[in-house]
């Protein structure tokens, strides 16, 4: 396996540093202040003008959809070896990746449609999600049942008729509290009495369907992600066409796999984008500070954390980007043991780098001085999102157990 980048990774992760250092890195305060001034104002749910200014000049920079491969409706998306490097480079700043039209869960839910959707859906859905013009969310986490088993999901979807009828209760739904999101693809229960992994369906249901009700924003850690943010959903008696079934009846699950493999690998690659980040801010922090007659740099204690995060970062790089290589070259299915071992690897080097960071940093890493402790809130939930830890871990366990059965 070859690693290097290529050509055209290499030139655009440049123009991207580039991009990151003249519009994105300058504006972090910026961005602050107007989420606080929206807040203030009381229409904190509107999306931030700042990074509509510059969603145009990342188009005109050729730095838009690159995380979509093989779609002649994105010819920009690149592989994922080649995004790779590009979707870490943004992950170093929270709000960056929406900036490119690369953030979750837009990404997930355009590759999902691509994939599995009829030409009129994508006409209706996909099209403006790739012009960056509206929003969406993934509908799959129930509140009464252990979602990380999907076969417990209970939300019904029936066919009557000519449509289908959805009922059930959603949350931690991200995306849903932006006013631009405007389409769900929700997970549900079709066909209660087939086998167990034929039972659930996915369909996609436009946001202003009556019977839909956001019932109320759920804050992570006391942040609560405006205008993005994480709802609960009430689906009563919401009714679709026939046609918005992706797919087909009780393909929930091929699905899913199609749609997370992807998905997991990008909150990797922004994870060690994140890490880096606080890498750097640490060594900055240190170098910076004296304590006890000698800088913090200095001190044992914090050389060996430094190091410490260079080669766990490191590994964790590598391991994605095997991963990557092997969902171009063998498939998703193939490599879904590589997916496991760097969904759980990745958030687990980023957050012990940013409790490190945050230490570093003393009681300014808990403030909003800088941008720890939001990323550190924000990392903690990617050992819950798309499959736990322990799921992932018992995945690995049982291909392993396999080769040696």
């Amino acid at each position: 396996m070859d690693f290097a980048y290529s050509s055209r990774c290499e030139e655009l992760r440049n123009r991207l540093l580039a991009f990151m250092d003249e519009h994105i890195y300058p504006n972090e305060g910026a961005f602050a202040e107007e989420v606080a001034r929206n807040g203030a104002n009381g229409s904190r749910w509107q999306p931030v003008q700042l990074i509509e200014r510059l969603k145009p000049l990342a188009r005109q920079a050729g730095l838009w959809n690159l995380f979509l491969p093989r779609s002649s409706r994105a010819p920009e998306g690149l592989s994922n070896l080649d995004y790779a490097p590009l979707c870490e480079i943004m992950g170093r700043v929270p709000w960056a990746p929406e900036v490119f039209n690369c953030s979750a869960p837009d990404t997930g839910n355009m590759e999902t449609m691509e994939r599995y959707a009829g030409e009129e859906l994508k006409d209706a859905w996909l099209e403006p999600l790739l012009r960056g013009e509206i929003r969406s969310a993934f509908a799959m986490t129930e509140p009464e049942v252990a979602s990380s088993d999907a076969t417990n999901i209970a939300t019904r979807i029936e066919r009557d008729g000519d449509g289908y009828v959805i009922n059930g209760r959603k949350w931690w739904i991200s995306g849903a509290g932006d006013p631009r999101c405007r389409v769900y693809i929700v997970m549900g229960k079709s066909d209660p009495g087939a086998e167990r992994h034929r039972q659930q369906s996915m369909i996609v249901v436009p946001a202003d369907t009556p019977g839909i009700t956001v019932v109320r924003p759920l804050p992570v850690f006391g942040y609560d992600d405006a205008p993005h943010g994480h709802c609960e959903i009430l689906f009563e008696n919401v009714r679709v066409p026939a046609a918005n079934m992706l797919l087909g009846e009780g393909r929930g699950f091929e699905i899913a796999q199609g749609r997370l493999g992807p998905g997991r690998i990008h909150h990797c690659m922004r994870a060690i984008g994140v890490a880096e980040r606080a890498l750097a801010l640490m060594c900055r922090r240190l170098e910076s500070r004296v304590a006890f007659g000698r800088k913090l740099s200095d001190q044992g204690v914090w050389r060996e954390r430094i190091a410490e995060s260079r080669i766990r970062i490191d590994t964790a790089r590598l391991l994605t980007l095997k991963a990557a290589y092997m969902m171009d070259t063998v498939g998703n299915k193939v490599a879904q043991m590589e997916i496991a071992m760097i969904k759980v690897l990745a958030p687990t080097v980023a957050q012990d780098v940013l409790d490190w960071a945050i230490q570093a940093h003393g009681a300014a890493g808990v403030s909003e001085e800088f941008p720890l402790a939001y990323q550190w809130a924000a990392n903690r939930t990617l050992r819950l999102a798309d499959g736990p830890d322990e799921v992932h871990r018992n995945a690995i366990a049982k291909l392993e157990l396999g080769r040696h059965g």
